[in-house]
């Protein structure tokens, strides 16, 4: 899973090192390929997730350490329900700092920061500096998918989903891995049969549940399935939306009871005891499979599986749902070729290595360093991303939010019956039809 160790192609140092940053240095930025009169590489971000932040100190400290010295780079940190409102106000002033935590909606096409050249295009620049090719390919795939076709996020967090499974009990049963949606459902009777649950799942969190319905029907027909629902093109009321809505909804027999009211911990902790056999998650989770305190089954039971294909679909078992975590963009303004191209350049040749190797978290970077004692589920998990070339997103990406909330609020009903899956249709395609309207 890991590559030899590559001299850098055109730039090779970069850093990072304090906390805090000013309004003069959150202003102090050069115009786009002139010479920089910044004094600090100022990031911006979310105080609630320190692995970017700690990556890229540690890189400072090591492969990037030139490029800390031209230009220190300092982090100041807001709560994630506080970023929107930052990044809106510096927008306006035209005072974005060089790099930047930045809310999905914004950076869509329509979006504050989606229709001009407010955000650096990364792959016009990585591309200039040489090193577009230490991204995965997948992971670009993913930024588009999500950003409208453009690629304005470095993505320092990749997620690829399907089913993490219980290897154990799969052997003891004699359950081969599922490749097509009737196989998944054979195999979950057999579960079922043990007097086991096949699937767990959090009703309290309604997107276990919609990641269902979106796969189901990005198998069915096609990678635009979702986005022929946020256009217009298609309802989800159509007898082809129906009739994934209903494959999903069938799946109820196979949870436990409580799944209504079933919070995301007791869910996992259902997987992690051995009490069901397959959970549908993103690979986030392999920080819970290491977790000894948590995963009682250990970790050489737990394996990962794409979700199956349906037959007679469009869609490829390929096809992965995959997520970049937070966005993280950089500013038109605060770039320069010589001391922000070169982090840049720094960044995408080591932090893949880098952030694997110190924290064991995988990203959207290329290994361009040799990594040992990776894990064997993280280094299967790591060879699929590399893998992937094509990948799709989740259900709510595109809706309105109130089709979003209609969706998640009842996708638990869905599965014991409290709405049926026309009912479930209707009520977010008028979500949907509102939004539209706007």
């Amino acid at each position: 899973m890991s590559t030899a160790h590559r001299a850098p192609k055109r730039r090779s140092a970069t850093a990072i090192a304090a906390l805090g940053v000013t309004a003069l240095a959150l202003t102090a930025c050069a115009g786009n390929g002139g010479a920089s009169s910044a004094t600090s590489f100022d990031y911006l971000a979310a105080v609630e997730n320190s692995i970017v932040r700690d990556e890229l100190t540690a890189l400072g400290d090591g492969a990037c350490a030139a490029n800390e010295k031209a230009l220190p780079l300092k982090v100041e940190t807001l709560p994630q329900a506080d970023v929107l409102q930052r990044v809106t106000l510096l927008a306006s002033q035209n005072a974005l700092p060089t790099t930047f935590t930045a809310p999905t909606a914004p950076l869509r096409p329509g979006g504050t920061l989606g229709d001009d050249d407010t955000v650096l295009d990364l792959e016009d620049t990585l591309t200039e500096l040489g090193v577009m090719d230490d991204i995965l390919p997948s992971a670009v795939a993913t930024v588009k998918n999500i950003y409208g076709d453009r690629f304005v996020s470095m993505p320092y967090q990749y997620n690829v989903e399907g089913f993490f499974y219980n290897k154990t009990m799969f052997a003891d049963l004699g359950i081969a891995v599922p490749q097509t949606w009737d196989e998944l459902l054979d195999a979950a009777d057999t579960v079922q049969a043990s007097g086991k649950s096949a699937f767990t799942v959090s009703g309290a969190q309604g997107w276990t549940i919609t990641r269902y319905i979106s796969t189901y029907l990005f198998r069915l027909l096609g990678p635009d399935a979702m986005n022929d629902i946020a256009s217009g093109d298609a309802k989800l009321t159509d007898p082809e939306y129906v009739e994934a809505i209903t494959a999903v909804a069938d799946l109820g027999k196979y949870f436990g009871a409580g799944i209504t009211t079933m919070d995301m911990q007791t869910a996992t902790s259902e997987f992690f005891t051995g009490n069901a056999a397959m959970m549908y998650n993103g690979t986030w989770m392999l920080a819970d499979v290491y977790n000894t305190e948590l995963n009682q089954i250990g970790e050489d039971a737990v394996g990962f599986m794409p979700f199956p294909t349906v037959e007679g679909g469009k869609g490829s078992i390929d096809q992965y749902p995959a997520n970049t975590g937070a966005a993280t963009s950089f500013s038109t303004k605060g770039y320069d070729e010589e001391k922000v191209g070169g982090w840049l350049s720094c960044i995408a040749e080591n932090y893949g290595s880098s952030v694997l190797k110190n924290q064991g978290v995988i990203s959207g970077f290329k290994l361009n360093e040799e990594v040992t004692d990776v894990p064997a589920l993280t280094a299967e998990v790591q060879g699929i991303m590399a893998d992937t070339d094509e990948t799709v997103t989740w259900f709510e990406t595109f809706l309105p939010e109130k089709a979003g909330v209609d969706a998640q609020t009842n996708a638990a009903p869905l599965l014991t019956g409290g709405i049926s899956p026309e009912d479930f249709a209707a009520l977010v395609q008028a979500g949907v039809d509102a939004g539209l309207k706007k």
